[in-house]
């Protein structure tokens, strides 16, 4: 973390002393930027935490410096084996801080059960796991043979079936928690929209979770997108400005296939880079993240795979030369670039053609079929675990975790992945109310997509068309976009003057007659984006809704 706000002690209790005191004395940290050390008088005082904070803003100190004034043991999910090991690594070299331990694949039989010793004897007040390993009924009960202080949930948004990198996993950490006996609860994300914010709260059973979130504006990033008519014309445009970079870079793509391709031509083009995605062996992943980290390689070229977990304060610019499926997985990896606060660039290159790709990409639904054959498995032996279930349906069980997932979803079924309890109703009928649940997402999906082309084509100016997305306005354009820069932001302002009282003001819950129950997203002078729970993202006509009658305000901003 690299904070650069005070901790101030106006309006705490007398618990901001402590967390001062740890911050400095174990940490190193003489200030924490805003919202952290509120978050922790939260957790302090048992409440449960929602904290959306960007990429390199100090999340973790949430649970470093509570974990380490709370007596007990602090459990962290996080995704990455990788990840969880740096943070090992970070609280073995801080001061006074209890032991850490990462309980994963990755170490023998006698190593994991060396950390599980060291927790039940007090030896390790910190345990890192990955969501997968929760699904295992054996490690749920030697935890709940702890006393677990604080869960920390790191990537919350991957427990969303509408955030940009669901996980089946993560949809068994709300029974987890309770199993636990619901210990104070954070969990954290880099970005997260407002249907997002809610879903988390709601999967992890959360307990009117206080909501943090800030910081979203970047305004060291220099937002640009840049249109192409031509593929060839978008890749040579991509090389050429990567070829001018001054400092490391990173270049997202859609495929594998891109991913080396593109390695090969910047290579060409004198500048090191390597490629980086799921398909190459764990070793030759580890060896790219070591020479991007260390210089060798000045640009990775990368799937999505590549970034959750980097901590890498020098990425000068981040370029994407492939569209991302919403604005939530954009902002996360353009995040990723001038975490040190200096100017970094941003930039999306796209054909119009691409946003058909993302929706392709984003379709195929469930197979009714199969969803009936794993309900009727369930209705047979009602109990059955996961792991059981997954060889009677000869399924994988990283697969069945999305099918139980949307049967989750649409409600007939219940229980723990390893006390599986189906509805009274027929399996043909569960599944057809899982399909319906996919389709719902779907269309989401969908909208999420037009949602990101309408960020690509817009006039208006490009950090306020963000921040509106996360729930923030920025009163007046930032100056620091392409959109600023051209004049089309100051143009697009004067012609929607929003010098008006707002009747659906952001975040509103609103109800339309057809679509049904929404939230406001983002407001213009005659328009406003609302996302429906069923229907997803819709851009209305202010005059259409507001003459017709179409949508009323439920409730106002949370």
């Amino acid at each position: 973390m690299s904070p650069d706000h005070p901790v101030s002690g106006s309006g705490y209790g007398s618990d901001v002393s402590r967390i001062q005191e740890v911050a400095r004395e174990s940490f190193g940290w003489e200030q924490l930027r805003p919202g952290l050390a509120e978050a922790m008088e939260v957790l302090l005082g048992g409440g449960d935490v929602l904290a959306i904070m960007p990429t390199g803003y100090g999340k973790s100190s949430l649970y470093q410096v509570t974990g380490t004034i709370l007596d007990g043991v602090t459990i962290v999910v996080s995704p990455l084996i990788s990840l969880q090991e740096d943070q090992v690594r970070a609280l073995s070299e801080a001061r006074d801080v209890p032991g850490a331990v990462a309980i994963n694949s990755s170490a023998g039989q006698r190593e994991r059960e060396r950390d599980w010793e060291a927790l039940e004897s007090g030896e390790a007040g910190f345990a890192f796991l990955a969501p997968e390993q929760l699904a295992n009924p054996e490690v749920r009960e030697r935890l709940r043979a702890v006393d677990v202080s604080l869960f920390a949930v790191d990537e919350a948004h991957c427990v969303s079936s509408w955030g940009h990198d669901f996980r089946p996993d993560y949809l068994l950490l709300g029974d987890v928690i309770d199993e636990l006996g619901h210990p104070p609860v954070v969990a954290m994300t880099a970005t997260g929209a407002p249907p997002v914010r809610a879903e988390i709260s709601e999967r992890l059973g959360l307990r009117t979770p206080r909501l943090f979130a800030t910081g979203f504006d970047r305004p060291n990033l220099r937002l640009e997108v840049v249109r192409h008519e031509e593929d060839a014309a978008k890749r040579a445009a991509v090389v050429e400005q990567v070829r001018g970079l001054q400092g490391a870079g990173l270049v997202y793509v859609a495929t594998r296939k891109d991913a080396e391709l593109y390695a090969d031509e910047i290579e060409e083009a004198r500048v090191p880079a390597a490629a980086y995605h799921a398909g190459l062996r764990r070793a030759e992943r580890d060896d790219v993240y070591e020479r991007f980290m260390d210089g060798r390689a000045r640009v990775v070229t990368a799937t999505s795979a590549f970034g959750m977990g980097i901590d890498k304060h020098d990425v000068r610019s981040v370029v994407h030369a492939s569209v991302t499926d919403s604005l939530d997985s954009y902002y996360q990896e353009a995040g990723r670039a001038g975490r040190d606060g200096e100017p970094a660039r941003v930039t999306l290159h796209y054909r119009p053609e691409d946003f058909a790709l993302t929706k392709f990409f984003s379709g195929g639904g469930p197979d009714a079929d199969e969803l009936a054959r794993v309900f009727g498995a369930i209705a047979r032996e009602p109990g059955i675990t996961r792991a059981d279930l997954a060889e009677r349906v000869q399924i994988s069980v990283r697969s069945l975790g999305r099918l139980l997932g949307l049967l989750r979803d649409a409600d007939v079924l219940s229980g723990s992945d390893d006390d599986l309890r189906p509805a009274d109703v027929a399996p043909g009928d569960a599944a057809s109310k899982a399909v319906a649940e996919a389709e719902s997402r779907q269309r989401i999906e969908h909208s999420r997509a037009q949602l990101m082309q309408e960020y690509a084509e817009t006039g208006m100016c490009r950090r306020q068309f963000l921040l509106g997305y996360f729930g923030e306005e920025l009163p007046e354009p930032c100056g620091n976009c392409d959109t600023c820069s051209s004049g089309s932001a100051q143009r697009w302002a004067a012609e929607h003057d929003a010098a008006r009282e707002d009747p659906f003001p952001l975040a509103a819950r609103v109800r339309h007659e057809t679509w049904g129950p929404g939230v406001v997203m983002h407001t213009e002078a005659d328009r406003l984006t609302v996302f429906f729970d069923d229907a997803g993202y819709k851009v209305l006509s202010l005059s259409a809704v507001t003459d017709g009658g179409l949508l009323e305000v439920v409730s106002p901003a949370a």
